[in-house]
């Protein structure tokens, strides 16, 4: 079980260090300039990679959203939710300090006041949409991302491909919401820069917990139920 929490830890902080990393320090060096469709490239990449690296060990969540959405689905067991989820909280916990120490290294930079790649909707919007549409964004794209992740590691599914779905449908995710509300689908990613962020980003985090979980579990649910083949179920 260490191995497998490890890995989690791992590819939670890969992600946000790559992810976020890449927002935040191409905000400070705006003439490097690749924009947010290189951020939405960062993500997916993360998880790609990582995906290869150690999904064979934990399964390659790195995201409570999809966590809880492959128990609902029926891929993982209950036991092991919450162990999986610290270690992803930790992880990116680890990876925004790292983050913070780096992207201090610049005079004058500011956590608070750069936003430091929190997630946000109102006023902390990148477009200005309101709560009611980053919660419909939050859930079907965290849905969406699960259903993806289900179909693609399906036994039925072509083999050696899972990671490359995957990666690509969360570069996608990236696309479409990053001017909604930077985009989150995954609570443990929002939640560590939100921490050092320190402001409104921690006052605004409970919905990118709730509705990424919400939306977890409903798309694990809806592959499970309409999908699956009943002997494929774990």
């Amino acid at each position: 079980m260490y191995k497998r929490l490890a890995a989690e830890f791992f590819g939670t902080f890969w992600l946000v260090l790559g992810g976020c990393g890449s927002a935040v320090l191409d905000a400070a060096y705006p003439h490097l300039g690749i924009g947010f469709i290189g951020v939405a490239f960062a993500f997916g990449l993360t998880v790609l990679t990582m995906w290869y690296a150690v999904g064979h060990i934990s399964g390659g969540h790195f995201n409570p959203g999809v966590t809880v959405g492959l128990f609902a689905g029926g891929r993982f067991g209950a036991r092991e939710v919450i162990p999986y989820i610290i270690a992803q909280v930790i992880g990116s916990i680890v990876a925004a300090a790292v983050l913070y120490a780096i992207a201090t290294g610049k005079p004058g930079f500011s956590a608070s006041a750069s936003g430091f790649a929190s997630n946000g909707y109102g006023a902390h919007s990148p477009g200005g949409y309101s709560m009611h549409a980053v919660m419909v964004s939050e859930f079907v794209l965290t849905a969406m991302f699960v259903f993806v992740i289900q179909g693609a590691t399906d036994r039925r599914a072509p083999a050696g491909f899972a990671g490359l779905a995957i990666g690509l449908t969360l570069t996608l995710i990236h696309l479409i919401s990053i001017p909604v509300d930077n985009t989150s689908v995954n609570p443990a990613r929002s939640t560590g820069v939100a921490l050092f962020q320190g402001g409104w980003a921690v006052h605004q985090l409970w919905l990118f917990w709730v509705m990424p979980l919400l939306g977890g579990a409903a798309g694990g649910l809806i592959y499970r139920l309409l999908l699956e083949e009943r002997s494929a179920r774990a």
